[in-house]
């Protein structure tokens, strides 16, 4: 194959794929403040680059095809600071089934969902639960931090702050090791001392709480990014695309192991 990229390929490519079994990976992020430090394409940077990076590891070992990202989300709850592109929910939920439509129409039989922001999540797995629940395929759904927890926390990434927490040291060490010029001073544009929200992601896996105006922290940052550098962002960055690539693998195999399964004799 020339290319893993979905858009690089003519419609008889593409409908080949399909044919052959191949598995449509769709690449989700958000256009959306990330504090008064990084830019607005955070989740997209972040999520792109995994996104290319873990599929072309995981291509060598079997067949994928990743669509082209999707760069705008459900990010209604950021809408107040400015700077923000968002879709409604019900808009979001919507277009993730059109898209998933037209993967099947297309012939595809797998497809996954790779995602980069927190407000798309839920949604996300909604629409693959109702894909599969429609039609005769296989779906799967994960946020890349889900993904990649142990590998992250083999690199210790909580050094930095909240994982993956919203514009704090975390994203602001990835930022740093992608797109180091994008990132304002965050000595001069953040506080040091900013006041964290210890109820953020308080309860257990598959919990949620929340309160008006504070789902994104004080300010619109979870917590201080001042620990953040390139460096160790370099290192967080490599164990995610790391931990993406194996999961893709591991889902692949997992549906052709299920397919073989519930063939009649």
């Amino acid at each position: 194959m020339k290319s893993f990229l979905y858009q690089e390929h003519t419609r008889e490519e593409i409908n080949r794929m399909a044919r052959e079994g191949y598995m449509a990976v769709v690449a989700l992020a958000a256009t959306e403040q990330h504090g008064p430090h990084l830019p607005v394409s955070t989740d997209c940077l972040i999520g792109e680059y995994v996104a290319i990076q873990a599929v072309a590891s995981a291509a060598r070992e079997v067949p994928l095809l990743l669509c082209p990202l999707l760069s705008i989300g459900c990010s209604d709850h950021h809408l107040r600071f400015g700077g923000t592109l968002s879709f409604s929910s019900a808009t979001y939920l919507h277009m993730l089934r059109d898209i998933g439509e037209s993967l099947v129409r297309g012939g595809f039989r797998k497809i996954a969902f790779l995602n980069a922001h927190g407000g798309n999540e839920q949604i996300m797995h909604q629409t693959a639960n109702d894909l599969a629940v429609k039609h005769p395929i296989w779906t799967a759904s994960a946020s890349y931090w889900n993904v990649s927890r142990e590998a992250l926390e083999a690199e210790n990434a909580k050094e930095v702050g909240m994982v993956p927490g919203h514009a704090g040291g975390f994203e602001t060490a990835i930022v740093l090791a992608l797109r180091e010029q994008l990132v304002d001073s965050i000595h001069e544009a953040v506080s040091a001392d900013h006041s964290p929200r210890a109820w953020i992601h308080s309860g257990p896996p598959g919990t949620f709480i929340g309160r008006h105006q504070e789902l994104t922290g004080m300010d619109g940052y979870t917590d201080t990014p001042h620990l953040a550098t390139a460096e160790r962002g370099l290192r967080y960055i490599n164990a995610i695309c790391a931990g993406v690539a194996d999961w893709l693998i591991k889902t692949y195999r997992s549906m052709e192991q299920g397919e073989q399964s519930i063939k009649p004799s």
